[in-house]
């Protein structure tokens, strides 16, 4: 049994997950870093060890598209810990393409990786938090999730989905002494863009192979000026350790004008301005 308080996170292999694994063991906290494939624990093992919080990591295999992988990880956490304090639902990809060109399989993929394996995540830890009368829950959405960017409706859809669940939830559990949090980053230096573009099916007479070059091009200057993580790792630690966390962090620049853009601008000139980028 720890004194510390528990955290599990999911997608730790990597990017925000892996970054803020560690981080929040320096916090104060016990963290199950949990990945589908832990074979790809090497970098997060050199990271903890660099940062002197190894004994405070432990790492699980988790899947979040199998419920009964769920089940079994969550009760063996509070099995051997008597409890979980915090999830920090950060599993996730990015399917790239555009909609009639991505298939219904990559479709249903993105949503059960991003949506329906957060909710399930969630559901498994919620009765616990609830008899506490205590926990925090911490979902990674993204600036997709308040603006559906051309060639990224997959991903888009999924995590405007998230944003939607994460509110209902919110104000559900808020009697419980529950407090759950979105953190909407921009775009950072992580592998997901990659992995997105390295996915994407184009056939050679596509309609849209114009858009999607130009799509390319701007994720890949995305990519060359992105810059590293930290800021929305410093906001899960924030988030995961403050009284009274806020519903919603956008981090990231350009983030909060796109936000605000959105909300006051005409829609006319949204488009206007998308095209411009587009052509």
């Amino acid at each position: 049994m720890h004194n510390r308080p528990i955290a599990l996170v999911t997608g730790a292999s990597s990017g925000f997950g892996m970054r803020a694994s560690v981080a929040l063991a320096k916090s104060g906290f016990h963290v199950i870093a949990s990945m589908r494939d832990p074979n790809k624990r090497e970098e997060l093992i050199q990271l903890a060890s660099a940062q002197l919080v190894l004994e405070h990591v432990e790492i699980l295999a988790l899947d979040v598209t199998r419920p009964d992988e769920i089940e079994q990880a969550v009760s063996g956490i509070v099995n051997r810990h008597g409890r979980i304090d915090m999830l920090l639902n950060n599993a996730g990809y990015a399917s790239g393409g555009f909609v009639e060109e991505v298939a219904s399989e990559e479709w249903r993929r993105q949503f059960e990786v991003n949506v329906f394996g957060l909710i399930d995540v969630t559901r498994a830890v919620l009765p616990y938090m609830r008899q506490k009368k205590h926990g925090r829950i911490i979902n990674v959405s993204s600036i997709s999730g308040r603006f559906g960017f051309p060639g990224l409706a997959p991903y888009c859809a999924s995590k405007h989905a998230v944003e939607g669940f994460s509110e209902s939830l919110r104000l559900e559990m808020l009697p419980f002494g529950i407090h759950v949090v979105l953190i909407e980053p921009g775009s950072y230096r992580t592998s997901i863009w990659e992995k997105s573009i390295a996915q994407v099916r184009q056939h050679q007479h596509s309609a849209y192979q114009r858009q999607m070059q130009r799509m390319m091009e701007m994720v890949e200057q995305i990519q060359a000026e992105a810059p590293a993580p930290d800021e929305v790792v410093a906001a899960i630690v924030h988030a995961a350790t403050s009284e009274k966390p806020r519903f919603r962090y956008p981090v990231g620049r350009g983030v909060r004008f796109t936000i605000a853009a959105k909300q006051w601008l005409p829609w006319k000139w949204i488009e206007r301005i998308v095209a411009r980028k587009m052509s």
